[in-house]
C-alpha cells in the first residue's frame, strides 16, 4: 500500500470518528448518555444543554473537515488532543455513572490519539516545503 493511500485512509478514519461523535452522537439524533453527561456539568442551565451539545457536535464535524484538508497537521493534532483530553476529563468528572466502561473509553482514545499524531507526522512530511524554506536550504 502506498504512503499516499495510508495517509488518506488514516485521514478518513480520523475524520469519520469526529463526524460520528459530532453529528450522530450529539446533533442527530444524539445519544442519551452524552446528553446526560452534559446535563451533569455544574452550573450549566438546563436550557443550555441542547445548544451546547449542538455547538460541540458541529465543532467536531468541522474538526473532521480540517483533518481532511491536511492543513497545519500538528496544530490540528494538538487541538484534537486537547479536545479528547478535555472531553474525557469532563465526562469522567461530571458523568462517570453514564460511562459504562471508563477504562475502555480511555484506552480507545489513547489509540485514537496515536492515529491522530501518526497522521499529523506523515502529513507534515509529505507536504512540500514553502518556497522561502526551499530557497533557504538551496543557498545554505
Amino acid at each position: 500500500m502506498s504512503d499516499t493511500w495510508n495517509r488518506r485512509l488514516a485521514a478518513a478514519a480520523v475524520a469519520l470518528m469526529w463526524w460520528y461523535e459530532g453529528f450522530w452522537c450529539k446533533v442527530f439524533p444524539g445519544r442519551a448518555d452524552q446528553r446526560a453527561i452534559v446535563e451533569g456539568v455544574p452550573l450549566l442551565p438546563a436550557g443550555a444543554v441542547t445548544p451546547l451539545l449542538v455547538a460541540i457536535g458541529l465543532a467536531e464535524v468541522a474538526l473532521g473537515v480540517w483533518v481532511l484538508t491536511r492543513r497545519r497537521p500538528y496544530a490540528a493534532a494538538a487541538v484534537q488532543t486537547a479536545l479528547v483530553a478535555g472531553f474525557n476529563t469532563g465526562g469522567l468528572l461530571f458523568g462517570a455513572e453514564h460511562i459504562p466502561e471508563p477504562g475502555r473509553l480511555v484506552v480507545q482514545d489513547v489509540a485514537f490519539l496515536a492515529l491522530i499524531w501518526l497522521f499529523a507526522g506523515r502529513s507534515a512530511e509529505a507536504r512540500p516545503a514553502p518556497a522561502a524554506a526551499r530557497e533557504a536550504v538551496a543557498t545554505a
